[in-house]
């Protein structure tokens, strides 16, 4: 078999691994839209926040400390422990319902039946003070995640793949993790979104705030579940996408990659998010091996952004989304 063959073959694969990757924070847009209609702009630093403070608490870092150590003139970095990486994840999830409550709180009900650019007014809002708030409660250097998951070269694939074709395929243990992981929220999140008395209300909400309040549903509770389950969908993909490549405030942009993915599952479906990652990871792999070098490379940069207004012009409701329809 040819070697260019054999390397596209890889670059396949690689390119459905980082697909994984960029599927696990659009699913957590796609939680908030069909739950409010909310197109949530801190997704990106909600990831980044959910990893800071994995860090933090893992570490023992005292929250806030620069900030005490210049008011009080101390040198308090450290309580002088170290916390499990599971108990630390649990914690975490903690901390982030916590945030959801607050957002809902002081934010989203005291905007029920608002016009969408406000509501998403509110969120790029909420993006900036959170990414302000992380920098003040766990300092902005950058830090290394580990929680345990198995990283570099698989050797099973590599070999396998060297004895049966002659090229040995590199793919990273931590992107196999990360698509398993996706594979089992995403059936977890379709059976809940279709099979339960609280999915079923999520998107009775997302059709008519009004509507759903009259029939009894509970508007606090519906937005406090979907954004503590959206946090935990950011929890997620802050450690796969921090343990891949530190955590460092360059992690909430992951936000802008996941916009391509979104426009071409469609935003209102959880399949959706899976099936718009890979096409773009697939996509952007490919286009760099095969005509990248013609045309001076970088074009991993630019392609998932061109094939989503391809998407928006002919299809805007992206592949999996609900087409709508106006009377007028």
């Amino acid at each position: 078999m040819p070697e260019q063959l054999l390397f596209a073959m890889e670059v396949t694969l690689n390119g459905l691994m980082s697909g994984v990757l960029y599927s696990l924070v659009a699913l957590g847009f796609v939680l908030i839209f069909k739950a409010s209609g909310v197109f949530n702009y801190a997704q990106g630093v909600m990831a980044l926040f959910s990893a800071l403070t994995l860090v933090g608490i893992m570490e023992g870092q005292v929250p806030f400390g620069h900030m005490i150590n210049a008011i009080f003139g101390t040198e308090i970095h450290h309580f002088g422990w170290h916390v499990p990486a599971v108990a630390a994840i649990l914690l975490t999830m903690v901390v982030m319902v916590a945030l959801a409550w607050a957002v809902n709180h002081f934010i989203m009900r005291h905007l029920v039946n608002q016009e969408p650019i406000i509501l998403f007014m509110a969120t790029i809002g909420l993006a900036y003070f959170m990414e302000g708030f992380g920098d003040l409660m766990w300092g902005a250097d950058i830090k290394n995640l580990n929680v345990g998951l198995p990283q570099g070269l698989n050797s099973f694939i590599d070999e396998t793949t060297f004895n049966a074709l002659g090229y040995g395929f590199f793919i990273d243990n931590l992107d196999i993790v990360a698509s398993v992981v996706a594979a089992l929220l995403v059936i977890a999140l379709v059976i809940f979104a279709q099979y339960t008395k609280q999915g079923r209300a999520m998107r009775a909400v997302a059709d008519d705030h009004q509507a759903a309040l009259s029939v009894g549903i509970s508007l606090n509770f519906i937005w406090v579940m979907v954004w503590s389950v959206a946090g935990f969908v950011a929890l997620v993909a802050g450690i796969m996408w921090g343990s891949k490549s530190g955590v460092q405030f360059s992690l909430s942009l992951i936000a802008l990659k996941a916009l391509p993915v979104l426009m071409l599952g469609g935003f209102t479906s959880i399949p959706g998010a899976i099936v718009g990652g890979l096409i773009i990871g697939v996509g952007e792999k490919l286009f760099e091996f095969a005509i990248g070098p013609m045309i001076g490379g970088a074009t991993e940069n630019w392609f998932a952004y061109v094939l989503a207004l391809l998407f928006l012009v002919f299809r805007p409701q992206g592949l999996f989304g609900d087409k709508i329809i106006e009377r007028v």
